[in-house]
């Protein structure tokens, strides 16, 4: 037997787990403009005090990063008002939710999500060797928070609590969590996952940090990937009481955020006040848009984020067809729905046109079949 004939023993359960699918990139198309709706990125720039920073650090790319990120860390601690040592860094909130998942999680641990949900969710549980648990959305795409306090075992070891949830949009309520976090065992770590939380105005939403604080089996999950703008230098952090965000930095990848997404990170919270600015002009942007399909008839889950979620079922593929001929790359999840991110005034524009002639077509054909 030759060594070509010899195979490497991977661990089965890879088989099982499903791919992540990113939002496709947008495509040049002549004579027309294509906008990129896919990946609930900030359409905005970088700030010009956050690209100057970057640029300054680039020189010393040659250097390892703080492994601690001792500075960001107390840049985080500072503005969210929580001591240093309640704060773990990571690559992304997708990298701090796969240290939250090793440290919790052993081969047949169980994790409880809602689904649909985050779709790195399955990924990463399925990945340490845990087990997902799906929990179906209720009939208003909201988390359904009883059917998951429900499905908690004694093999459970980690519940994720997407809000607002990615891709349908809506939050959970303050009285309900609470509620379903009485009914949580506390040996069981519960994350709220809040990478969309800048853009929440609904006043039932939970004060998440309030209630970590409260309930040392509580953690917050964040990200500066969406309302700050860095999806592309990847930089997430959890709180959590200090044994929890201790576990999170002995399961970090060393090294894992750069020192310049450590800076940029910094800076950008620096410029706190510039960056709510823009997420207030997306949240109106979103206001319009949702406003405008209601009114032309779509019956859409109450969003909070910075995308809209269009339950279309088995014409998923139909419609996010249509978008993209119409230059518009958004994100379609198989025969559930579509998520389309809310982007450039000319974008949401051209969505809302879309979805009119969807709407009017989709009408037309319903006529055809009644004339029979």
């Amino acid at each position: 037997m030759s060594d070509d004939d010899v195979q490497v023993r991977l661990r089965a359960t890879l088989d099982a787990i499903p791919a992540y699918v990113p939002g496709k990139p947008a495509q040049a198309e002549p004579g027309q403009t294509t906008y990129k709706l896919s990946s609930n990125e900030n359409p905005y720039p970088p700030l010009p005090a956050v690209r100057a920073v970057v640029e300054q650090t680039a020189g010393s790319m040659n250097r390892y990063p703080d492994m601690f990120a001792t500075g960001l860390v107390q840049a985080i601690a500072d503005h969210l008002g929580v001591p240093a040592e309640f704060v773990a860094t990571g690559t992304g909130s997708v990298g701090v939710l796969g240290q939250i998942v090793a440290a919790t999680c052993g081969e047949g641990d169980e994790v409880v999500f809602a689904w649909r949900s985050f779709e790195a969710y399955p990924i990463v549980a399925q990945a340490a060797g845990a087990v997902p648990v799906p929990v179906p959305l209720a009939a208003d795409a909201r988390h359904d928070l009883d059917a998951m306090a429900d499905a908690v075992t004694d093999r459970t070891r980690l519940v994720l609590v997407c809000t607002p949830n990615n891709p349908t949009g809506p939050v959970v309520h303050t009285d309900e969590l609470v509620a379903f976090l009485d009914r949580v065992p506390r040996d069981i770590l519960v994350v709220i996952d809040e990478a969309y939380v800048e853009f929440v105005h609904d006043p039932q939403a939970p004060d998440a940090l309030t209630l970590m604080r409260e309930r040392p089996n509580v953690a917050v999950l964040r990200t500066f990937s969406k309302a700050y703008g860095l999806a592309g230098l990847r930089v997430g952090f959890a709180v959590a009481h200090p044994p929890v965000a201790a576990a999170l930095r002995k399961t970090a990848v060393p090294f894992g955020v750069s020192g310049i997404a450590q800076d940029a990170a910094v800076a950008s919270l620096g410029a706190s006040a510039e960056l709510a600015e823009r997420v207030q002009a997306l949240v109106a942007e979103r206001g319009r848009v949702v406003s405008a399909l209601t009114a032309q008839g779509w019956q859409l889950p109450a969003t909070e984020a910075n995308f809209v979620w269009f339950p279309l079922g088995a014409d998923t593929p139909a419609f996010a067809a249509a978008c993209d001929a119409a230059g518009l790359v958004v994100r379609p999840y198989a025969s559930d729905g579509v998520r389309v991110t809310i982007g450039e005034t000319e974008a949401n524009d051209r969505l809302v046109a879309v979805a009119a002639q969807w709407l009017e077509s989709t009408e037309l054909r319903a006529r055809a079949r009644e004339r029979g």
